[in-house]
């Protein structure tokens, strides 16, 4: 079956750049040689070594753009990249192989269309040029054969999801529901309940009472699953103090920032710009007259941030400098500028700064010995790495090395000291036990290795040893259920008509709240509670500390036609379709794929993970 190109254009055109512009020209001519040329099939469709290479390639590079650093192989293992990378080309496989088994085609005369469009295949005259086109495949390591078979695949697969996708709309009562579900809001007065004139006394509690409650709230006293790491660490800052920085270096840098070291007289400049000099002769003499600058600029339609020139030097203004630089703070001077005739106000004077270089030796020894610790760093990484590889322990390095060892028990919420780096996060939380160390890098300019030395799950501390917190806790409760107990009194009483005054409580409303709402000093057990009753009831709620009464005051149903709601309709049905049409699509390929063969071959991909390295 053949289709034109009408129903595949708007796929098409966007797998194909993302083919070329991405996956092909970016990294030249990159390609693997050897007898292997799969590392999986998805049926009779086949996921070769060069499609694997580039999408791996191409996703190192991307991760390494966001991060501002080189992402190495390593470090994506360790976030599972390469299986992220391999799982969608099974699933672009697997959808090839449904279109070619379903007979979805495109034929030769629209491929050809949708290469004449590729920037990239064109020559000075904006014609196809075939020279091109030969040049940019051989970069990529692809014959016109291949190439033009691989995007005849990718278009008959996108005219396969179109279909499954097209025409996807969600009835307007599943928008209504949420929008009614989103906008509705509530309107209530609450107050503390006060705890000075409750006479609130806790009586000593049994040992069985504490071990009850213990046992009601084990999570509070439990140990979460713990990965006990050994670690070698070294930063910048822990040798800095060793770095020596020769005196000419120092000077040198010194030369190279004389700028922030001498600077001259600046002043804080406001400017307001006319079209022509009466204008500006004008404004300057209804300054004179008394005028305020405000006044002129507020007549322009501008904002005094508008005309801020920031700090400026007697050389920024040009020819005004001169005019400007004789003015008092808070004068104003018609002068010439780069935009026109304009009005200067003077709203500061910063005085010149000179710094001998004497002054400023601390602050560039500083910068210039974190800079070559970083270095020596770097330097050392690669022989600290090849000494792990040879067999040497954490506990040798550290011996014989500036590298400092030390012991983390890991849970996931550790934060401070090494845990406070995102590198060394990831390498806890994805390091296996027989894993070998590896120098890796840590963001700053410092390395790191780790070990895991044993898993410990999570369990229960003895009562034994939390018994003073068990007592405190239990205390705590007491005291509060106490409280929500005179809170359910009050609470009774405001239903029967008593005001919050009459009963002693210092009261505050609330209104136009929505279930998400978020207020400072608001307690969100108040919102929750609020959606969940009726108008004209009370109750009493446990706080952080005490508790709470509330009475709801008002229920208000969602205006769908206001144009907030109206906004947020089609934001809701949006996404809502969205996620239904993701539904569907992965629906799809876990179909296909339940009826197909996948083969994945590890051997090829670990030569593939080799030749990346």
């Amino acid at each position: 079956m053949s289709t034109g190109g009408k129903s595949i254009s708007k796929y098409f055109v966007w797998i194909l750049l993302a083919l070329l512009i991405v996956g092909l020209a970016g990294f030249g001519a990159t390609n693997l040689s050897g007898t292997v040329r799969t590392v999986g099939s998805v049926g009779d469709t086949e996921i070769t070594t060069s499609e694997y290479f580039r999408a791996l390639q191409n996703r190192l590079q991307s991760l390494s753009q966001q991060s501002g650093d080189a992402v190495t192989l390593q470090e994506a293992q360790a976030r599972g990249i390469p299986e992220q990378v391999l799982s969608q080309l099974v699933v672009n496989a697997a959808l090839q192989e449904e279109s070619s088994r379903m007979g979805i085609s495109v034929g030769d005369a629209q491929v050809a269309a949708q290469l004449r469009q590729v920037p990239s295949f064109q020559g000075p005259d904006g014609q196809f040029d075939r020279d091109a086109y030969a040049f940019a495949l051989d970069q990529a390591g692809l014959s016109t054969s291949e190439f033009e078979e691989n995007i005849r695949a990718d278009a008959a697969s996108s005219i396969l999801q179109g279909a499954v996708l097209a025409g996807l709309t969600l009835p307007d009562s599943y928008v209504n529901t949420l929008l009614d579900y989103a906008g509705e809001t509530r309107a209530f007065t609450w107050a503390e309940v006060p705890q000075a004139e409750l006479d609130i006394g806790v009586a000593e509690p049994s040992e069985e009472e504490l071990r009850a409650w213990y046992d009601e709230n084990i999570d509070r006293f439990t140990i979460p699953r713990t990965r006990a790491i050994t670690y070698v660490w070294l930063t910048p800052d822990m040798i800095v103090d060793s770095v020596e920085v020769p005196e000419d270096a120092l000077r040198d840098a010194y030369e190279e920032q004389e700028d922030r070291f001498n600077m001259p007289e600046r002043r804080l400049v406001e400017r307001l710009v006319f079209s022509n000099e009466e204008a500006a002769q004008e404004a300057a003499q209804r300054i004179a007259d008394g005028e305020d600058f405000e006044t002129l600029v507020e007549e322009r339609g501008l904002q005094l941030a508008d005309t801020d020139l920031g700090d400026v030097s007697r050389d920024d203004l040009g020819e005004a400098g001169e005019a400007v630089f004789s003015l008092p703070v808070g004068e104003v001077a018609q002068a010439p500028s780069n935009l026109g005739p304009a009005l200067f106000r003077v709203n500061a004077v910063l005085p010149a700064t000179e710094t001998p270089f004497e002054e400023a030796v601390d602050d560039l020894r500083g910068t210039l010995a974190l800079d070559r610790a970083r270095r020596v760093i770097e330097t050392q990484a690669e022989s600290l790495n090849d000494e792990l590889a040879a067999g040497a322990t954490l506990e040798e390095l550290a011996d014989q090395t500036d590298l400092r060892i030390d012991q983390i028990d890991w849970t996931g919420r550790n934060d401070s000291g090494i845990a406070g780096y995102p590198a060394f996060r990831e390498a806890a939380q994805a390091v296996a036990e027989g894993d070998y160390p590896d120098i890796e890098p840590l963001g700053d300019g410092g390395v790191f290795a780790l070990r895991l030395d044993e898993i410990r799950e999570a369990q229960p501390q003895p009562f034994e040893e939390v018994e003073a917190e068990v007592r405190e806790g239990w205390e705590a409760e007491q005291r509060v259920n106490a409280l929500v107990e005179e809170g359910d009194r009050l609470a009774n009483e405001l239903s029967e008509g008593r005001t919050f005054a009459a009963l002693d409580l210092d009261p505050r409303e609330e209104s136009g709240l929505t279930r998400n709402a978020n207020r400072e000093g608001l307690p969100n057990a108040l919102v929750s509670a609020a959606f969940e009753m009726q108008a004209g009831e009370t109750r009493a709620l446990p706080g952080q500390d005490g508790a709470l009464v509330i009475r709801l005051d008002e229920v208000t149903s969602a205006d769908r036609d206001s144009e907030q709601n109206t906004q947020l309709a089609q934001l809701l049905r949006d996404r809502a379709a969205n996620d239904v049409a993701n539904d569907l699509y992965r629906a799809l390929a876990n179909d296909i794929q339940s009826r197909t063969s996948v083969q994945i071959d590890q051997q090829a991909i670990n030569a593939v993970h080799t030749q990346l390295q």
